[in-house]
């Protein structure tokens, strides 16, 4: 009960309603809440509260509404008190009257213990837990069990801990790394090892914490290896052991946590023998790492400490000679870590062929390891498994004896690489061909031949070159690498007969490239056997396809034209037939001008003509400017410029527009010169509608400057109007109007602003002048195309006037009748002679 003076309790008149409330419903609820909130509103001490709260649970002992609320309440007012306060046992003497009746209620329970945990009552609280797990039901266990594992952790109180987290662990076993931790906590290290190896030895054990089980395995290593003198009940170098077979890839930090336990408990030597066998063992290149770098930390720990004791105390004969060992023990260490890593690396994958070249160059000094090594490195390495080119290690192998005049040895090595099953026949072919190179430098040139001819003899089981399932011992003899190694030493060392058989062996076998080809040709055009020569440039072309037969035909052609030159004409023109018959368009060009040539020096010109003319539409359309020029170029210089009208005209028809608008202005300009100026302009009208004027401006200059030298008023406006005409017609394409937006957007962001003002000025000025020119009458008379008394005149009005501008004048039949009523002048025209390019071969007439 609680300590109240109840005679000291008087009543309110606002009371009244509430007891009589209660008296009529003593069991019900809400009666005793509404009076408890009705004295909480007015403020009444918490004496009386405390009072009602009494009197409610004693009519309502199972109410949990009522208990909680009151337990909180007298909690509240214990708070901030010290813990040897009365309110404290009070309040547990509530805790222990409410729990009669609401022993079923965990949140009770937890609050009462959390209370007793404040209160720093320690077998008390222990008490009340186990209560508390004997009185709740095994699915409200779990609300209890952090709250008493919090408490445990909390004191120190490491026996009574283990006890409570090994019941808790029956329950709940996945959570055994959690028990880890706490052992470590409270310094029980033999323990936590048991049971770290407890969990490793579960199949089924999952960590809760994500850890896979190599780190479960490493952080069981390195408790018992930083900690050797406590961790007492384990064989630790077997179970560090036991993890280095399970995990083979991840064995750096095990090896180093095995040295780390037998140097910590001060077996040095047998930390050594640890560290050794390690980097003898590891298999990855991050492991050889660790291990080294844990090595060479120890050795250099272990130096320092010996150079300390010597320093600090009189060294005797004895200390400076463990002083120079282990000084010795630590360079040989880090000198041998190249080796050792050569050797992880060989050890991760002993069929690579680059790792073994570079462990013989670690042994450069030392002829007999190097023997060893190549040794071992061809009888380990398995043709079929080599990361490389296991060739090059029988090569280097043959070619350390042969450096050392060990010539014997070194062909004892070819003839067992020759019989070596290679992956690819390329690889034996290289064999062959070092081996024959050998014996060239040893000046040994019949055995040279005489292997070169053994490695291309016809095999008895023969098969196909890339036949994956036949040995390469019988598809080398198809190899072409070896073949013109062979026609080499023939051409050097053996006769025109031996040599032309090889030859012939090759195109025999079908096995010939083209250079092969050309190469045979002209071995037999050097021995002067020229239809021989043309022979096997005939087989060659029959052999081979375009575009590989472009060379065997150009150098074919060459040399028939070099050797017969006009004397067999028909035949070489059936030979350029031949050739052009299906060459591709990329190919034509050469052989076009070649043929065209042919038959300019020894044929006819209009045969030359026809084929030059055949050569336009054969090539590809960027090279058909180029071979239209020198069909105009060669029609000009053979029949005179006026055999090139019709070639200008079929250039301007084929051409695409870039190389049509480029022919129009030369076709103009050869015209100009001729003296026909009709026929000029009209070339420039005709290209004109090629030409949009604000993209290609330099055609409608060219116009422009002809009409200024020999045009009229009449043509220059004929000229501005089909310029405005092509504008506009360009304008009302949206193709070409989005060209000529881009363009213009281009032209204005590389145009610097001052350019701008500049261009803008002149704009203005070209107003101002058109301006002055409808007002002034004399300045409509200053026309451009004046005789050359006028120059000057025509000088000023191309300065002042823009040459675009069309003046007219505001009534036309006055200007007809000023220009009737004029008097005609006399225009004196110069003779000038005609070009000779005209006449071409032709005899020039003399002049009368």
């Amino acid at each position: 009960m609680p300590d109240v003076d109840v005679h000291s309790i008087t009543l309110e008149e606002e009371d009244i309603p509430f007891e009589e409330d209660i008296i009529r419903n003593p069991y019900h609820l809400k009666s005793w809440l509404r009076y408890i909130e009705h004295k909480q509103n007015r403020k009444a001490p918490r004496q009386v509260i405390n009072l009602i709260y009494e009197r409610a649970v004693k009519e309502l002992p199972g109410s949990y509404k009522l208990w909680y609320a009151y337990l909180k309440r007298r909690r509240l007012h214990a708070k901030g008190k010290i813990i040897s306060d009365t309110e404290y046992e009070k309040v547990n003497n509530a805790f222990e009257r409410c729990l009669v009746f609401l022993h079923k209620m965990p949140r009770i329970w937890l609050d009462y213990g959390q209370f007793l945990m404040n209160q720093c009552l320690v077998t008390r609280t222990r008490h009340t837990l186990d209560r508390a797990l004997r009185s709740l039901a095994l699915t409200q266990h779990d609300r209890v069990w952090p709250l008493y594992l919090k408490f445990v952790r909390r004191y120190d109180i490491p026996d009574t801990g283990m006890r409570v987290y090994r019941r808790y662990l029956k329950f709940f076993p996945e959570n055994g790394e959690d028990f880890v931790d706490y052992l470590k906590t409270i310094n029980r290290l033999d323990q936590a090892a048991l049971k770290l190896a407890d969990l490793l030895n579960e199949e089924k054990f999952t960590s809760k914490h994500g850890k896979s089980h190599y780190q479960l395995w490493k952080e069981l290593c390195t408790l018992m290896s930083e900690n050797p003198d406590k961790v007492k009940d384990l064989k630790v170098e077997a179970i560090i052991r036991c993890g280095l077979d399970r995990f083979t890839n991840e064995a750096g930090a095990l090896w180093c946590a095995l040295a780390q336990y037998h140097s910590r408990n001060g077996q040095f030597e047998k930390a050594r023998d640890v560290y050794e066998e390690s980097m003898s063992k590891v298999m990855t290149a991050r492991d050889f790492g660790q291990v080294f770098d844990a090595y060479a930390h120890f050795e250099e720990t272990m130096l320092e400490g010996k150079m300390s004791a010597v320093a600090e105390f009189e060294a005797d004969e004895e200390d400076d000679i463990d002083l120079e060992l282990r000084l010795a023990r630590y360079e040989r260490l880090i000198n041998r870590r190249p080796l050792l890593l050569n050797s992880v690396l060989l050890r991760q994958n002993p069929h690579n062929v680059h790792e073994w070249h570079k462990r013989v160059e670690l042994f450069e000094d030392e002829p007999k390891e190097v023997i060893n090594t190549y040794a071992e490195a061809v009888r380990t390495v398995d043709p079929k498994q080599a990361t490389g080119k296991l060739h090059s290690l029988w090569v280097a192998f043959a070619k350390f004896y042969e450096s050392n005049k060990q010539l014997g040895e070194a062909r004892s090595i070819f003839k067992m690489a020759v019989q070596v099953p290679f992956r690819n026949v390329e690889d034996l072919a290289a064999v062959w061909c070092e081996y024959a190179e050998m014996e060239v430098r040893a000046e040994e040139y019949e055995k040279a031949r005489a292997v070169m001819g053994e490695a291309t003899a016809m095999p008895k089981e023969r098969a196909a070159y890339h036949d994956a399932s036949a040995p390469v011992q019988n598809r080398v003899f198809r190899s072409l690498k070896l073949w013109s190694m062979h026609c080499d030493l023939e051409e050097s060392l053996g006769t025109f007969q031996t040599t032309k058989a090889v030859y012939n062996r090759i195109l025999d076998l079908g096995i010939a490239s083209p250079q092969i080809a050309i190469n045979f040709a002209m071995f037999l055009e050097e021995n002067n056997y020229f239809e021989d020569a043309f022979t096997v440039y005939e087989r060659g072309v029959s052999m081979f396809k375009w575009p590989n037969v472009f060379d065997i035909w150009n150098t074919y052609l060459a040399k028939f034209l070099e050797r017969y030159e006009g004397r067999k004409l028909e035949r070489a023109r059936d030979l350029f037939e031949q050739c052009l018959d299906g060459c591709p368009d990329k190919f034509a060009k050469n052989i076009y001008l070649l043929f065209a040539k042919m038959e300019e020096e020894h044929g006819m010109a209009r045969h030359a003509m026809a084929v030059y003319e055949r050569a336009t539409s054969a090539v590809l359309p960027s090279e058909q400017f180029e071979m239209f020029n020198i069909y105009i170029q060669r029609a000009a210089s053979i029949f005179g410029v006026t055999h090139t009208r019709q070639i200008y005209e079929k250039a301007i028809e084929v051409l695409p527009d870039n190389g049509a608008r480029k022919m129009c202005v030369r076709f103009a300009q050869l015209e100009r010169k001729l003296g026909e100026f009709d026929r000029a302009r009209a070339v420039f009208m005709h290209g004109s509608q090629l030409a949009d004027p604000r993209l290609h401006a330099d055609y409608w200059k060219h116009w422009q400057e002809f009409e200024v030298a020999h045009g009229n008023e009449d043509s220059y406006r004929e000229l501005l109007r089909i310029k405005r005409s092509v504008q506009a017609q360009y304008n009302t394409s949206v193709n070409y109007m989005s060209a000529q937006m881009l363009a213009a957007a281009g032209q204005n962001e590389q145009m610097p602003s001052g350019h701008q003002d500049t261009m803008k000025a002149l704009e203005q000025k070209a107003v101002a002048v058109a301006e002055q020119a409808k007002t002034e009458v004399v300045a409509k008379s200053k026309l451009l195309f004046v005789r050359s008394s006028d120059k000057e005149i025509a000088e000023e009005a191309t300065r002042e006037e823009n040459p675009d501008e069309i003046v007219l004048g505001e009534d036309d039949d006055d200007d007809e009748e000023q220009n009737a009523a004029e008097k005609p002048k006399v225009v004196e025209l110069a003779q000038q002679p005609v070009p000779s390019e005209v006449f071409g071969n032709i005899q020039v007439p003399s002049s009368p």
